[in-house]
């Protein structure tokens, strides 16, 4: 199922691309989505504690946001950390593939909410069923707790559209 709309939105293009986006916003973007991943990285390193795929990632995505390497040298690590999760319970999958996404921001900006998204599927998938849904709201309440104030009405209003192709977590 894809996260990414079919139609880009120009508020997660950059200025320079012909959208809205400027260059301070995306990082707060990346650095954001880096904190939604990080928060669930647990959940992989416990499955496979010997594999820094996604944790490498995230560090690589803030190198980024600090200029310290290319987007395209981003763009690539988002492979390696998606890879890492192959053929892991859900929990450990998901959390790698909110590594992957929060690192792939530095390539298309709107991958942020798949990190947001992927990171509270990996919490919901770690606790019984009965409590999946507060484990949801709850770890969507702590993202959106984390969002810098100059995004913050961007990414809720990216929430409500694209809820529906993000599996719906971040309704109410």
């Amino acid at each position: 199922m894809p996260i990414l709309p079919t139609e880009r939105d120009p508020r997660f293009t950059t200025i320079r691309r012909g959208g809205t986006l400027t260059d301070d916003d995306h990082r707060l973007l990346a650095e954001w989505a880096a904190q939604c991943a990080e928060r669930v990285l647990p959940l992989f390193e416990r499955e496979q504690p010997g594999d820094s795929r996604p944790r490498d990632a995230i560090e690589l995505g803030r190198a980024w946001i600090r200029g310290e390497v290319p987007m395209k040298e981003a763009h690539q690590r988002a492979f390696v950390a998606n890879a890492a999760g192959k053929g892991l319970p859900d929990p450990a999958k998901f959390a790698a593939l909110a590594a992957g996404q929060a690192v792939a921001v530095a390539h298309v900006a709107a991958h942020e909410l798949g990190a947001a998204a992927y990171a509270i599927r990996a919490v919901v998938a770690s606790v019984p069923g009965s409590e999946a849904d507060a484990a949801r709201l709850a770890e969507r309440d702590w993202q959106r707790a984390q969002l810098p104030e100059e995004i913050r009405e961007l990414v809720l209003d990216d929430q409500r559209l694209r809820s529906p192709i993000c599996w719906n977590v971040f309704d109410d």
